[in-house]
């Protein structure tokens, strides 16, 4: 499994560690928790390793709660994707009972966003708002909110407070 994850790195290397951590950082699943370990691994100072992935994890989310309701119904009329997502909708929608209450739904896509968990993150955050039709005024924030507290976790947990743990 090691070895798997460092062929990874080594492909996106080829731009230098800041290209590297921007595009690990856009990677759904990965994103900025992986990204900053990333980092970490690297050597790269925690201030710089943040910043790069915080804005390379940012950049998709607009564009995902745009485009996903859209890009999900053109989805559902393929007959070869029509079922894996219907699939992946019903898993996200599942997922979304933590954040549905309409009133609430800043918040708790914030919060979704925010714990660094398996299957949470900015994806998974702007492609529920956009199923749940959460306006792009309150989503955008939130998701950017939650990745920015994500990032802050993830940085104390990768650096140590002070910077003083390292990963090798």
């Amino acid at each position: 499994m090691d070895q798997i994850i460092q062929r990874i790195f080594d492909v996106f290397l080829f731009g230098g560690k800041d290209f590297a951590l921007f595009i690990i950082s856009m990677i759904p699943f990965i994103e900025l928790r992986g990204s900053i370990i990333f980092g970490a691994a690297m050597g790269i100072p925690w201030q710089h390793a943040f910043l790069v992935s915080f804005l390379g994890n940012i950049l998709p989310v607009p564009f995902l709660i745009l485009l996903a309701r859209p890009i999900f119904a053109w989805l559902k009329t393929t007959r070869l994707l029509a079922g894996f997502t219907q699939k992946v909708e019903d898993r996200l929608m599942k997922k979304a009972d933590k954040v549905t209450v309409q009133k609430y739904s800043a918040v708790g896509l914030f919060l979704f966003v925010a714990i660094p968990l398996p299957g949470t993150g900015a994806w998974s955050g702007s492609l529920i708002a956009a199923l749940l039709d959460v306006k792009m005024r309150y989503a955008l924030p939130a998701v950017i909110a939650g990745v920015f507290a994500a990032g802050v976790i993830m940085t104390v947990a990768s650096y140590g407070l002070l910077g003083a743990i390292q990963l090798f």
